[in-house]
């Protein structure tokens, strides 16, 4: 195999990465992750720093090479800092809680809707139409997220619903009479 195409991860103290059989396993200060990578591509750690390389230049392996080199760029950046979305609930009485570790909303059903969080995943509830999903695995942070969106998401006449945090909502020109 040839080493093209290098792309160096660091890899900050406190942070212990073992590679070993096409599995990539990151422990930290907020927890541990563990993820399959390519065997094609080959993952090197020397000093502190972590080296991601590909065998050709052919398309699938620059794909994988980018791929890897994310993956594990985000477990370290996870067992280290976390991963957090951001949520807002727009619509009178459209609200969210916390009852012990799930979440509660209340977003124009006849009942509360009520979601429990995955592992090594939290939520909180600043105000009552903030959410914020935190976790380590960037992937679930997001998936969860999507999902709670899911439940109501925005519709554009009113704007109503559950959007990101920074999402801009294509409003329409409701009836003329």
């Amino acid at each position: 195999m040839s080493r093209i195409g290098r792309a160096p991860i660091t890899v900050p103290d406190g942070v212990e990465v073992v590679y070993d059989d096409a599995l990539v396993t990151v422990k930290g200060p907020k927890g541990e992750l563990r993820q399959r990578v390519p065997r094609e591509m080959l993952v090197e750690q020397k000093d502190g720093v972590i080296t991601v390389s590909r065998p050709t230049e052919s398309g699938r392996h620059r794909s994988l090479h980018g791929l890897t080199r994310t993956l594990i760029a985000n477990m370290v950046d996870g067992v280290t800092a976390g991963f957090e979305k951001r949520l807002e609930i727009v619509g009178v009485g459209y609200r969210a809680t916390l009852k012990g570790d799930a979440l509660e909303l209340v977003v124009g059903y006849s009942h509360p809707v009520v979601v429990e969080p995955p592992e090594h995943v939290s939520f909180e509830t600043p105000q009552a139409t903030v959410v914020l999903v935190k976790g380590i695995d960037k992937q679930v942070v997001g998936e969860v997220a999507a999902k709670i969106r899911a439940l109501r998401p925005p519709e554009p006449y009113k704007g109503k619903g559950i959007r990101y945090a920074g999402e801009h909502v294509q409003r329409k020109v409701g009836k003329r009479a």
